[in-house]
């Protein structure tokens, strides 16, 4: 035996099929101003200067980043820059994002919370070893300008992410 959903008079039925062609048209309407072509807003930012949301700067790295709220910390006039490892709830780092000058040197220390973290780029330029234990620190000199991505091998899949972004002056 089927149900005949209640109805209004003169009010066509609910059904599964306008519902879902109702939500189709709902997120097409709300979805278009996410795609056209303005020239304001940051759009496809690989790194530069503004703020994003994680989906669109640094290629979408930071998008699931734990801790990350979308700010990049500028730190360009500092010569030693320290992250923490392990931030959070132990599975993040602290900044997530920050902005240094090149010749800066980056500290990433470790919190001690989250077990065993390490740091290690994307493209394979650095990897530091696996540390648990509060207060071990891990360094790198930043040279020269562009963006470093990277992550905590164990913890990548949870959100583990970082980058380092260097600009010139």
């Amino acid at each position: 035996m089927s149900e005949t959903p209640d109805t209004e008079p003169g009010r066509p039925a609910a059904t599964r099929r306008r519902l879902l062609a109702a939500l189709g048209t709902t997120a097409a309407a709300t979805l278009s101003g996410c795609t056209g072509g303005g020239t304001s807003g940051s759009g496809g930012d690989t790194g530069g200067g503004g703020t994003g949301d994680g989906a669109g700067r640094y290629d979408g790295w930071l998008a699931d980043a734990n801790g990350y709220d979308g700010e990049v910390a500028d730190r360009t006039d500092d010569d030693e820059v320290t992250v923490a490892v392990g931030a959070g709830d132990g599975l993040a780092y602290d900044p997530a994002a920050v902005r240094v000058s090149p010749g800066t040197t980056v500290t990433w220390e470790w919190s001690g919370m989250g077990s065993r973290h390490n740091v290690v780029d994307e493209d394979g330029e650095f990897e530091s070893s696996y540390y648990a234990a509060e207060g071990a620190t891990y360094s790198r000199e930043f040279a020269e300008s562009g963006v470093a991505k990277y992550y905590c091998t164990p913890h990548e899949n949870l959100g583990m992410v970082g980058v380092v972004e260097v600009v010139d002056g």
